[in-house]
């Protein structure tokens, strides 16, 4: 909401986050949500989704290089990737910048999102052009269920689980994506905060193990997101693959990232205990 010309987002529970707003840039409610779009004064431009904080311009880069990055130099050969949601631009963005991806399907429930970014938000939205992406304007959750080619890599951002984001948190839209994806294939996919909705992050990740032989979790701080600390899921088929990391092809890209780095890529898989626990099941 707004308050004077600050935007307030209500965490619950007597938690909120407050931004100084300059301008109002948008503000509309699409067939599935309600959007707007801000100027504030220290974050830059800020998306959010039914009032609800979604990107913005200073932190934007840890979310989108931590859930493409992990999983691509995890993959020793990435090709092929599905993105569910994403309608910022931001993970295709991302994608594109490895080589070895040749395609990419990126499907997107909610149009305005992406025509609003494109506008307001090209620094996110500028390779939704690229030759490699193609859009689908459809739910995610039909999408993997009609589908029939294997991907290497498939990247759920999604949402919350409520809303047009409660389809992607169930076990039947998990059993789907894994029979999309190859053998070596990985699935990521944001998991919600560990100190705000921790209920929500272990049935994320109880829902996972009942179909992915192997889940495991890691950690990014991102500040305009609720409690700063953020989780991903990371699943595969193989046990091998979990434990692999492309040096030599990170090395050779030299990618210009502002967050993701080799000892990035191993540090957040190193968990604190009470997150442990909790993506294990217990709270």
């Amino acid at each position: 909401m707004i308050s004077g010309i600050w935007y307030t987002e209500d965490h619950k529970d007597g938690v909120t986050l407050s931004l100084k707003v300059k301008e109002t840039l948008v503000s509309k409610r699409t067939p599935f949500q309600k959007l707007d779009i801000y100027e504030t004064e220290k974050y830059g431009t800020l998306l959010t989704l039914d009032d609800l904080v979604m990107t913005t311009t200073k932190d934007e880069f840890v979310y989108h290089e931590l859930i493409t990055h992990v999983p691509l130099f995890a993959h020793k050969q990435p090709e092929r990737v599905l993105i569910i949601g994403g309608g910022d631009g931001g993970t295709a963005r991302e994608v594109v910048k490895h080589p070895t991806v040749t395609h990419v399907d990126m499907v997107e429930i909610d149009q305005d999102v992406v025509e609003m970014s494109k506008q307001y938000m090209p620094f996110l939205s500028e390779d939704l052009t690229n030759p490699k992406v193609h859009l689908f304007f459809q739910d995610g959750v039909e999408f993997v269920k009609k589908a029939s080619t294997a991907y290497d890599v498939i990247i759920i951002d999604s949402t919350d689980p409520i809303g047009p984001g409660e389809g992607l948190f169930n076990s039947e839209f998990y059993t789907n994506c894994l029979k999309l994806l190859s053998d070596d294939g990985i699935l990521v996919a944001q998991a919600e905060s560990v100190f705000n909705c921790p209920d929500w992050v272990w049935q994320t990740f109880a829902k996972l193990r009942e179909v992915f032989p192997v889940v495991k979790a890691y950690l990014g701080t991102i500040p305009t997101y609720p409690g700063g600390l953020w989780s991903f899921a990371f699943c595969c088929k193989q046990p091998e693959v979990a434990q692999f990391f492309d040096e030599a092809r990170y090395e050779k890209l030299q990618l210009d990232l502002r967050y993701y780095n080799q000892a990035i890529h191993r540090a957040c898989f190193a968990l604190p205990n009470f997150v442990q626990k909790l993506c294990q099941g217990r709270i």
